[in-house]
């Protein structure tokens, strides 16, 4: 049974509702595969195929291993 606090949506509930909904980020539109630096991090925005696109945050070192990876795939004969 719901408590007065509850039933107001003052309770548990409203709170984890907002907490969830903060962590949500904003829909990324169609674009051109880009990659920004952005705090501590690199994030990678990849264009997909059905639209949208595709947004990875890496540190600094892994984009390193992925960028060696990829280096390796495409000079590749």
């Amino acid at each position: 049974m719901l408590d007065a606090d509850q039933a107001r949506g003052n309770g548990p509930a409203r709170l984890w509702r907002e907490h969830s909904m903060a962590a949500m980020k904003p829909r990324t539109g169609d674009g051109p595969l880009e990659a920004t630096k952005e705090g501590r991090g690199i994030v990678m925005r990849v264009p997909l195929e059905g639209g949208g696109r595709l947004v990875v945050e890496l540190t600094p070192d892994e984009a390193a291993a992925l960028g060696d990876e990829l280096k390796g795939v495409t000079s590749s004969t």
